[in-house]
Order: C-alpha cells, then structure tokens, then sequence
C-alpha cells in the first residue's frame, strides 16, 4: 500500500510526497488497513493534521475510514465532524462508470482487440498490415494493445484502431486465416 501525503505549503503551492510503501499481507483487512496508515502518520507526527483520506471503493477499505475515522474523533481533531473525511478516489469511480459503459460494446471491443493480437503476432502480419496502410497513405503503421483493467488505455486501442478502419477488409482478403475482422459498423 502507498500512503501518499498532499497539502499546500506556505507559498499555496500543492505538494505531493509518498510518506510510506506498506506491505499488508493477505487477508488485507479493514484493520490492518488502519493501522498501517495511522502508524504512517504518528511516524510523520501528522496524525492531528489530517484533514480527509481517499481510497477506492473496496469494503476493506470502508471499514479502515470507519476505523480511523473513529479514532480521529476521539481527539476532536476532524474538520466539519468528519463529514469530508473520507474523499471517494475520483479516478477509481471515474473507471468504475468508463467500464460500464464499455460493456455496452464489450463485443465490438473484443473483435477489435483480437485484431489487434492477430496483427501483432507474427511479423509477417505486421508487414501485411503495414503495407496496406502504406498503398492507403494512412499515418502510423501500428495498432496498440490495451490495458483491459484501464479505460483510458482501451480508448487508446479504439482510436488507434479506427484509424485503420479501412485496412482490416483488405487485411482480411489477404490473410486466410484472420477471422475477426470487425465490421462497417463495428
């Protein structure tokens, strides 16, 4: 786990330093969660300058905020009641809605990413590839892989791909055994 500090010094300038890498072994618990974090911050002697935590999603880590939040207001020390202390990772709920929205096309994309592994996996097929986008006058020559987890990365793989939109026909006609060639409308 790493705990990562943020806050604004006295020139209101924003930093952002890593306080601690944690290794947690599994079960990652709540508990350990908390505790490991609270350790953090009574070694950095910030425990009373803690304003609000993020984390993602994961009931663990629910249950550690519970915890900590607990423990913080023992000593009165949360701001507004602790009703800002726990900041839901933007980034993560961010990808959690991106990917819902990908499963509304999760056929298109997997023919896209079959493509894109057919093509990538041989030489031969690269070249077959590249010189039908070089007879087009298409820029770039390569498709990309994405990241299944991260929906930044398959939007890469998508644009990039669509790109070549006129090359997986041709691509097809030439390569007897490529059986993924994604459609007009796909």
């Amino acid at each position: 786990m790493v705990i990562t500090g943020h806050w604004i010094d006295s020139s209101w300038k924003l930093q952002k330093r890593v306080l601690s890498l944690v290794h947690i072994p599994p079960p990652r618990r709540g508990v350990e969660i908390s505790d490991a974090i609270f350790k953090c911050l009574k070694e950095w002697g910030i425990e009373n300058k803690i304003f609000t935590i993020s984390m993602d999603n994961a009931s663990n880590n629910d249950v550690a905020i519970r915890l900590l939040k607990d423990t913080f207001s023992m000593s009165k020390n949360l701001v507004c009641a602790g009703k800002l202390f726990h900041v839901r990772c933007c980034a993560h709920i961010l990808n959690l809605m991106v990917q819902d929205g990908l499963s509304q096309i999760v056929d298109i994309t997997n023919n896209i990413r079959e493509s894109v592994e057919f093509v990538n996996r041989s030489d031969g097929r690269l070249l077959l590839f590249a010189d039908i986008v070089q007879q087009l006058r298409l820029p770039g020559r390569k498709l990309i892989y994405d990241c299944r987890t991260r929906w930044n990365s398959t939007f890469e793989m998508l644009s990039c791909a669509i790109k070549f939109k006129e090359v997986f026909p041709r691509f097809w006609d030439r390569e007897p055994h490529y059986n993924c060639c994604p459609s007009e409308e796909d």
